[in-house]
C-alpha cells in the first residue's frame, strides 16, 4: 500500500512538473507580448552604411503651407500586448520651424506601436546605441510642446530587411498644423533617419 501511494505521489509531481514547462514554454513562444522599446531619431555617420549610428540625429517634415518643423528626440515605451495605448514613455528632444518657432517637446504616452521585424545585420550597421534588437516599425505618441501646444508624433523606422510600406522618418501634428509631409533620407546626408531597439 504504502509503495502504491508513493508512486502515485511521484507521478504526481512529475505531471505537474511537466505541466509547468509546457505552459512556460508556451508563453515564452506567445506572440503580442508587451515590447519594451527605446526609439531615436539618429545621426548616422558618414549618411549611411556602416555609419557608426548615434542618438543626437534630427529629421524634418513639411506642412502643407511650406513651413518645416525639424526634430530631435529620444525616448522609451512600454507596449502593451493589446497594442493599446500606454502611459509607460519617456523622452522628448527639441523642434524649430521654418517660420521662427522653436523650443522643446516631451513625450506623454503612446498612442500605437506597431512591430514590423528585426533588422537584418547586412549591411552591418555600427551600432552605437545598441540598446536591444534592432527593430522595424511604426510608433505614434502623444507628445506636448513647450509652447503650449499638443501633438502626435509619428516615428517610422525602415530599416535593413524592412517590408515596404514604412516610411524612415518623422511626422507630425502641432496643434491644428499637420507636418505630414515626410522628408525621406538622402544617401550621404546625415538627416532624416531613426531607429527602434527592443528590449
Amino acid at each position: 500500500m504504502r509503495r502504491s501511494t508513493r508512486f502515485w505521489g511521484l507521478g504526481a509531481v512529475l505531471t505537474l512538473a511537466a505541466a509547468v514547462m509546457l505552459l512556460t514554454t508556451f508563453a515564452s513562444a506567445t506572440p503580442g507580448r508587451a515590447q519594451h522599446v527605446r526609439w531615436d531619431i539618429i545621426s548616422l555617420v558618414g549618411g549611411g552604411f556602416p555609419g557608426p549610428a548615434n542618438p543626437g540625429g534630427h529629421a524634418s517634415a513639411m506642412a502643407p503651407d511650406g513651413d518645416t518643423i525639424t526634430m530631435t528626440g529620444s525616448g522609451t515605451f512600454v507596449a502593451p500586448a493589446s497594442q493599446r495605448g500606454s502611459s509607460a514613455t519617456t523622452g522628448g528632444g527639441t523642434w524649430t520651424t521654418s517660420t521662427g518657432g522653436s523650443g522643446t517637446y516631451e513625450v506623454t504616452g503612446l498612442v500605437s506601436w506597431v512591430f514590423a521585424n528585426f533588422q537584418s545585420t547586412t549591411p552591418a550597421l555600427n551600432d552605437n546605441i545598441d540598446d536591444g534588437t534592432r527593430a522595424n516599425g511604426t510608433a505614434v505618441l502623444k507628445i506636448a510642446f513647450s509652447d503650449g501646444s499638443q501633438g502626435v508624433l509619428t516615428v517610422g523606422c525602415h530599416g535593413p530587411g524592412a517590408p515596404p510600406g514604412i516610411f524612415e522618418g518623422i511626422a507630425t501634428t502641432k496643434g491644428y498644423k499637420t507636418y505630414y509631409t515626410v522628408q525621406a533620407p538622402v544617401g550621404g546626408v546625415d538627416a532624416n533617419r531613426t531607429i527602434f531597439h527592443v528590449r
